[in-house]
């Protein structure tokens, strides 16, 4: 009975920390479309996960799941803007094109930095640039990587719960 209850202790107390923290779901349209999910880290940090299709007006498409870690500033009332650090992976499904070497897996590095208006209704919009450097996948001839996310802007409709 003993290691019932500590159990159950344990397990409302997980769930009460996580209903606690402030969460965002929606989605991020640009140069890639992603599914968003947002958790805050205390009351200045943020993790984003996001999967979807980035270079999708490209014939070097791909489809990624990304993570940033990201520091939240706040600016004025809703206004926030947030910078951190990023790592991706993805599978390609581009084709061959002139002298370039086709590589199914991506590893990205990068960074993103933003600015979001979290609205007194659950809705926040945020327009952010996600610059990862492809560090694994898509090679020139010479044996160089290509960087294909360098111009990643990405407006943002999430739903805070």
């Amino acid at each position: 009975m003993k290691k019932v209850i500590i159990t159950f202790v344990a397990i409302f107390a997980l769930v009460s920390v996580s209903m606690a923290q402030p969460r965002a779901i929606g989605g991020r349209v640009g140069y890639n479309l992603e599914f968003s999910y947002q958790h805050a880290i205390g009351e200045a940090n943020m993790v984003e996960l996001t999967a979807g299709a980035t270079n999708v007006w490209s014939p070097w498409a791909y489809a990624d799941v990304t993570a940033t870690f990201d520091w939240v500033f706040n600016i004025n009332g809703g206004w926030n803007w947030y910078v951190g650090p990023g790592l991706g992976v993805g599978l390609g499904y581009g084709r061959y094109w002139h002298d370039y070497e086709y590589i199914p897996f991506r590893l990205n590095v990068g960074a993103q930095i933003g600015f979001e208006y979290q609205f007194d209704i659950p809705l926040n919009l945020s327009l952010d640039w996600r610059p990862m450097i492809n560090t694994l996948g898509f090679v020139r001839g010479d044996g160089y990587p290509i960087y294909w996310s360098l111009f990643s802007l990405g407006f943002g409709v999430r739903y805070r719960f």
